[in-house]
């Protein structure tokens, strides 16, 4: 039971992984492409972005295009607020690696319960000891 808990964690918690490292990744050419004189090419390049290697074996090539919508519009909304694409790097970074470390607590929390608690049930089988 535990290593079917630990397994499913494990699994998760590459899933967020790669989900945070897509979004970086992402942002990082986005803000290239805005930080390039390109503002106005940013929304149609958004579309034609290359997927690396590694993330077309784990998604859909239609999720990613959701995805890069999505961050075009936090791109677009915090390029307002800051003034240069450099500046709004050093923003974006470390906020969503900050939101994935929330993120994975959030996952090691219900794990690590769910360990304590498997290991607090007793098999028809387990021999209690006394003493």
């Amino acid at each position: 039971m535990k290593a079917l808990i630990w397994g499913v964690f494990g699994l998760l918690a590459l899933c967020w992984t790669g989900l945070a490292a897509a979004s970086v990744e992402i942002t990082e050419w986005l803000l290239g492409m805005a930080g390039s004189g390109q503002v106005t090419d940013v929304a149609t390049a958004a579309g034609q972005w290359p997927v690396p290697a590694w993330l077309a074996l784990w998604v859909d090539p239609a999720w990613v295009t959701t995805m890069q919508g999505a961050w075009l519009g936090l791109v677009q909304w915090l390029g307002q607020v800051l003034p240069s694409s450099s500046g709004l790097m050093d923003w974006v970074t470390p906020l969503v690696w900050t939101a994935w470390a929330l993120g994975m607590v959030c996952l090691l929390v219900p794990a690590v319960a769910l360990h304590w608690f498997a290991g607090k049930l007793r098999t028809p089988g387990s021999v209690q000891r006394t003493g």
